[in-house]
């Protein structure tokens, strides 16, 4: 056996004992960053005396759907739930505003284009707090403040979303949208049957950004609303924690109820995020 082969098996045995050694302590990773939201998620079913017990355990005792009974029931997580899935839609209504303008931008000459997408970039260097006093006046000059067009409106488009899909968009052929053209397709054809599918994996990033943005908007709600028929879950939260500061099961409920669907929109979209690093990657 030559000199050359063993040092390559050397070599590949390394590999693997490295391999194995980066996956354990992964593994052990993935569990300690996993154990507070499981234990979080279980203590949810727990009733109040077994989550403050002395030694604690991590698998209840009892199950008991009681804790998120008297959320829905007692501290109006329903109305909450319902504003927030509204505010979600009309984000989602927003996505698709900004693939469109993103579309513009990237496969549309105009005159004033790159000045107009430098200022649109231009508004991602201010912070969202300087704007809330012009946005809130001039909601309040359109008589809607405390009312859930003036939650939804201003976060619709964002500079972000339109960039991001004005970058993935001018990776499209344009022979492609010539040729679809001269098949005698229209724009909007064009852009829905073409562009959108091409998208599929920005698509899923955004969609994911819009939902957690939306599922958790806390400070504008609280700001341009008055009316408690009116808060998110967010704002619901922050008022369960002021009002049962000492009930942990409530607490753990709530949270987990917020938690859970941005961990299972995740798992759902991962793979759509993987393909769009993979072809960011090659690209």
């Amino acid at each position: 056996m030559s000199a050359l082969t063993k040092k390559g098996r050397r070599i590949g045995g390394n590999s693997k004992a490295f391999q194995w050694i980066a996956g354990i302590v992964l593994g052990i990773g993935g569990v300690l960053f996993m154990l507070p939201f499981i234990w979080m998620i279980l203590s949810s079913f727990k009733p109040e005396k077994e989550i403050v017990q002395i030694p604690p355990t991590l698998w209840p005792d009892t199950f008991t759907l009681y804790n998120f009974k008297y959320l829905f029931e007692n501290m109006n997580f329903d109305v909450y739930l319902k504003n927030t899935l509204i505010i979600v839609l009309f984000s989602f209504l927003g996505l698709l505003l900004n693939a469109l303008a993103g579309f513009g931008f990237a496969k549309y000459k105009f005159k004033g284009r790159n000045v107009l997408f430098v200022a649109v970039l231009a508004t991602m260097m201010i912070p969202s707090q300087v704007t809330m006093i012009p946005v809130y006046l001039i909601l309040n000059s359109m008589d809607l403040t405390n009312t859930m067009m003036g939650i939804v409106l201003p976060g619709m488009v964002t500079a972000f979303g339109i960039f991001l899909f004005r970058q993935f968009m001018s990776t499209i052929p344009t022979e492609l949208l010539e040729a679809t053209r001269l098949d005698g397709a229209s724009e909007y054809r064009i852009f829905l049957q073409i562009a959108l599918p091409i998208s599929k994996p920005i698509l899923a990033v955004q969609a994911i950004l819009t939902f957690i943005a939306g599922w958790n908007s806390f400070l504008w709600p609280l700001i341009i609303a008055n009316d408690e028929r009116l808060y998110t879950l967010s704002v619901g939260l922050a008022l369960l924690k002021g009002q049962y500061a000492g009930n942990y099961g409530l607490q753990m409920a709530g949270a987990a109820f917020m938690v859970a669907p941005v961990i299972i929109l995740f798992t759902y979209f991962q793979k759509h995020i993987i393909e769009n690093f993979t072809i960011s990657g090659m690209k």
